[in-house]
């Protein structure tokens, strides 16, 4: 579980033009790309976004793990103006993750397009207060490196990149996905989780997802309800409003079952005939890779697609024998 935190750079820095059409701009429909794709690998993870501007740190959004609430608040991009504060923004994701139970991972990555950053006292104490509560902040650079920025990544175990163009940028986010390597010294808790059932003809209820809209829209009978306080709600995962249970589904815990239990890499194999592919059952005639468990042979693009989609060799899932049962009357 990953509890994260967005800081954009919203200073006059991000006005500058040289990623198209400017850096504020591009920097969000990367986040959008990003957060589709983080709750795709991470789906009982929570977001929040924070910005930073004018010597000050804004909330945008508290820790939420709805993409679509996200993604609505990065619509309209904010006003450029001023100097970041990486202290700020840094002290206000410390407070928002204080009460974070220890099992789950704190992190922070921060987009920074300026090269300065107005700070109000000293950040090497910050810095420090990061390294006791355990939050791995990654920088995300835009411009020259920052000797500070270099700092703060590897006193919290981070990471710090400077992009070259659009796509390196991307490239760098989609990185972030992964979720970082547990800590030997990490606590292990129990959860509570609640898996609530879809109810086409429930009871007639307003969904708590969209309270704030004050629409009769989503009044309807259709919905899942909690198991434990029969809240209603139109999407999952989400934490119950009102018991603060968190609600997911099945999938969603086996899509993030892969990271704890990573698929080996496959074994580079010369071949001296041509044999068929595993996946995709074209020719190889050269070059293959095996599976170390299954021995089966894949092409190159098979392997790319099982390593990064699938998360499991179609070879070995297909030889899993299912034991015979039979019932004794």
């Amino acid at each position: 579980m990953r509890y994260l935190f967005l800081i954009v750079d919203a200073s006059r820095s991000m006005a500058d033009k040289d990623l198209k059409p400017d850096r504020i701009r591009c920097t969000l429909k990367i986040v959008e790309n990003f957060l589709a794709e983080f709750f795709d690998q991470n789906p009982i993870s929570q977001v929040g976004l924070i910005i930073t501007r004018d010597g000050r740190a804004e909330k945008l959004l508290e820790l939420n793990g709805n993409s679509r609430v996200l993604m609505e608040a990065l619509k309209r991009p904010p006003s450029c103006s001023g100097d970041p504060s990486i202290q700020n923004s840094l002290e206000m994701t410390m407070r928002a993750l204080k009460h974070v139970p220890n099992h789950a991972s704190k992190e922070a990555v921060i987009i920074m397009g300026s090269i300065a950053s107005c700070d109000p006292g000293n950040i090497f104490s910050t810095i420090d207060e990061l390294v006791k509560q355990s939050i791995r902040c990654c920088i995300v650079g835009l411009s020259a490196e920052v000797r500070l920025c270099k700092t703060i990544s590897q006193k919290t175990q981070g990471t710090y990149q400077v992009i070259t163009d659009e796509i390196h940028f991307r490239d760098i986010m989609l990185q972030h996905c992964r979720p970082p390597p547990a800590k030997a010294n990490a606590e292990a808790t129990m959860i509570k989780m609640g898996f609530p059932k879809h109810l086409v003809n429930g009871p007639m209820a307003a969904c708590l997802c969209h309270l704030d809209q004050r629409s009769i829209d989503h009044v309807t009978t259709s919905g899942y309800f909690c198991p434990r306080c029969s809240s209603k709600y139109c999407e999952l995962p989400v934490m119950c409003k009102v018991c603060g249970l968190t609600l997911v589904l099945a999938p969603h815990l086996a899509r993030s079952y892969h990271h704890l239990f990573p698929l080996p890499m496959f074994r580079e194999t010369v071949l001296t005939e041509k044999l068929s592919c595993t996946g995709c059952q074209v020719i190889v005639s050269n070059k293959g890779y095996k599976c170390p468990e299954c021995e089966q042979l894949f092409c190159i693009d098979c392997d790319l697609y099982v390593h990064e989609t699938l998360h499991n060799c179609p070879g070995c899932v297909s030889s899993v024998k299912v034991q015979d049962t039979t019932i004794i009357s």
